[in-house]
């Protein structure tokens, strides 16, 4: 063996270690501060796990911040998007490490890119989606699958599903009493009786039932359901009613099974309990599930503008902690058809992220069914406060930095976390 083949393993071992000291990492702050565009910060992150880059988030450091090991590509692409990032050496790297382990954070490596799906009719409706806007803003690939997908096991393609603000009681939205004769109206009915006679269902509120337990089967198999809007509670009461005949004559042509308010079975449901149906076509609620602000039972009104997110251990309740990141703990509040969730209707096991301080009202829940995840965030576009129907779709290039439409964002990169063991 030569001299020169002989130190050849230890030149090697040389130039690996000072090529690691000099690599370092992307560091893509995420509070207030630091970062121009919030929310096509997460898209960079995306995009860098699909390009099979390491990653972290780093949790409740510099709001939720990433770190990406692949300076040169990450920065050219963090630079096209219009996303504030810099390189950090070793050196740098380990001091954030230490400033992590000494305080209320952690590290949550992120394996791979989820694979994405919105749940939503094929035709456009007159309001807009706020996870579809955030989805295409952020440059977050995504398929958009419907009812006939859904029932023929397509959902186990996809490590996270949204559910577009959909009606899953078949009472159209609740919107008889105010666009029965528009268009619009008139074609959604005709659109899903037909594709309720298509699955072989003679109702929509049955056809819409079958479509409830196979998103309910999703998630007690390992996936995670992200819902806003009336799709959080329509859900529950789609798989509570299953059987049962909720539907007004208005609406169906046939009658109410008789006594169905006691009949309702909760063991179904993912997140609520307990609650009683509002059955009048006439009035614009499905359920006491919902409340907004407006006089309610003494406990559960409030007036606030804003909701405040739970600070929790970042080591030890990492899901939660991942859950509600953000450069703010005060959100600016936004209505939808379903605006809130009273807390008196939630099974013991959902956790609050989000609530109103001082009332019975929670914003944002989580919860685990069987080896998957459900989280419900109550409301229609954070960006828009009394979105109507009709109204055009929100711009978000004008709002980049929107603390609401971030909570959406963390539920799309979550499934990219790997699970940690949970401390004792």
């Amino acid at each position: 063996m030569t001299k020169r083949t002989r130190f050849l393993p230890m030149l090697l071992l040389i130039a690996f270690i000072a090529a690691r000291v000099h690599a370092g990492a992307l560091l893509i702050p995420m509070d207030a501060e630091g970062q121009t565009d919030h929310l096509k910060a997460y898209g960079v992150t995306y995009w860098a796990l699909q390009q099979g880059m390491k990653a972290e988030w780093l949790l409740n450091y510099r709001g939720g911040s990433f770190l990406i090991f692949d300076t040169d590509s990450a920065l050219k692409k963090a630079a096209m998007q219009g996303v504030t990032a810099t390189t950090v050496d070793d050196a740098a790297v380990q001091a954030i490490y230490q400033q992590i382990e000494e305080n209320n954070m952690d590290r949550i490596p992120l394996e791979k890119a989820p694979k994405v799906a919105v749940y939503t009719p094929p035709t456009a409706d007159p309001w807009d989606d706020a996870v579809t806007l955030a989805l295409t803003y952020a440059d977050i690939p995504y398929d958009k699958i419907w009812d006939e997908e859904a029932l023929d096991g397509k959902l186990n393609n996809y490590d996270w599903l949204h559910l577009h603000h959909e009606d899953f009681t078949g009472q159209y939205g609740k919107f008889y009493r105010s666009f029965r004769n528009t268009p619009w109206y008139q074609e959604q009915v005709r659109q899903f009786e037909a594709m309720a006679r298509k699955a072989g269902y003679s109702k929509v509120q049955d056809h819409k039932g079958a479509v409830a337990e196979a998103i309910h089967d999703y998630v007690q198999r390992g996936g995670f359901l992200f819902a806003m809007c009336a799709a959080t509670d329509t859900l529950d009461i789609a798989l509570a009613a299953r059987g049962l005949d909720i539907v007004a004559p208005e609406i169906d042509g046939d009658g109410l099974t008789p006594g169905y308010q006691e009949k309702l079975n909760f063991n179904n449901t993912l997140a609520f309990t307990n609650f009683s149906l509002v059955t009048n076509p006439l009035i614009y609620e499905f359920s006491d599930i919902d409340t907004g602000p407006s006089p309610v039972t003494p406990g559960e009104r409030y007036q606030a503008q804003f909701f405040t997110l739970f600070d929790f251990s970042a080591k030890f309740d990492p899901v939660p902690t991942i859950l509600t990141q953000d450069h703010t703990s005060k959100v600016p509040d936004f209505l939808g058809q379903t605006t809130a969730f009273r807390k008196s209707k939630l099974k013991p096991n959902v956790i609050v992220l989000a609530d109103f301080p001082g009332t019975g009202v929670a914003k944002y829940i989580h919860g685990v069914l069987g080896d998957g995840t459900f989280t419900f965030l109550a409301g229609h576009d954070p960006e828009d406060a009394q979105h109507l129907v009709g109204e055009g779709d929100t711009d978000l290039s004008q709002h980049p930095n929107s603390p609401g439409y971030r909570l959406i964002l963390n539920n799309v990169l979550f499934p990219a976390a790997k699970k940690k063991p949970r401390k004792t």
